[in-house]
């Protein structure tokens, strides 16, 4: 019962923590810690990189200490005091064990340092890799958004009834120009359009005929002109035998 009870509770919370997730905001914060852990690794790898230099430093300490104690025994013994040889005897034994312990811890942190800095470039390449990823998801979100807006709004225009409402208007200003254009076509047929044009043919004959008049005249005027005897051109009209009139030229002597 109680298993049964603590399953329930699980199901209930869990769904309510699911319904709060915004996986966008979930992998904006991701990409951010995962920034925020690099300065932490940073400082991690500097205080293993001082106790290098620390024990470093110790080991040139007592490798000093070593060579002075050495000199300093060397010296007693040929100055013939042994006694103060052994005294440095002893001090030179207990440099010498400082001095092996400070190696191998030297050698454990150097160890350690390179480790860390492997450990630095697989999180940095995980680290890229994941951020590279979690901004894909990024860009695919908000492609799926602006799909989902374009979707919401093609279908607005179904349930909306704009779509109806377009196709209704577009029909209606079609039938309208049909009407407009049958209203043009009825009133042209209506129009006596033999009378017009045979009306704009004789008023063309009549420009026609004034036009030729005008260049017989301006040749009967050029004619005497040129003459120079005292003769005089003049236009005549005389009636042809279809009781029109005909335009000549006539000749009076002065």
């Amino acid at each position: 019962m109680w298993k049964r009870f603590v399953r329930a509770l699980k199901s209930l919370f869990g769904g309510l923590v699911s319904s709060m997730e915004d996986p966008k905001l979930i992998l904006e914060q991701n990409i951010r810690e995962l920034n925020d852990q690099v300065p932490k690794m940073n400082e991690n790898i500097a205080t293993v990189k001082a106790n290098v230099l620390l024990l470093r430093k110790e080991v040139e300490r007592y490798e000093k200490q070593q060579t002075e104690i050495t000199s300093k025994i060397k010296a007693a013994i040929h100055a013939n005091r042994d006694d103060i040889a052994e005294n440095y005897a002893l001090q030179l034994q207990k440099t010498q064990e400082s001095l092996l312990s400070s190696k191998q811890q030297l050698e454990y942190a150097e160890k350690a340092y390179e480790k860390a800095l492997q450990v630095k470039k697989a999180f940095i390449r995980e680290k890229d890799r994941k951020i590279s990823e979690a901004r894909e998801a990024l860009r695919a979100h908000e492609r799926a958004a602006w799909q989902a807006k374009v979707a919401d709004t093609l279908e607005q225009f179904e349930v909306g009834g704009i779509d109806a409402t377009h196709s209704e208007m577009i029909t209606k200003i079609n039938e309208q120009t049909a009407k407009n254009e049958a209203r043009m076509e009825i009133a042209l047929d209506s129009v006596d359009t033999k009378t017009m044009e045979i009306e704009i043919d004789a008023e063309k004959l009549r420009a026609h005929d004034l036009v030729q008049q005008f260049k017989l005249e301006m040749m009967a005027t050029e004619g005497t002109d040129e003459s120079g005897r005292g003769g005089k051109i003049k236009l005549d009209e005389s009636s042809d035998e279809s009781g029109g009139k005909s335009i000549g030229r006539t000749k009076s002597k002065t």
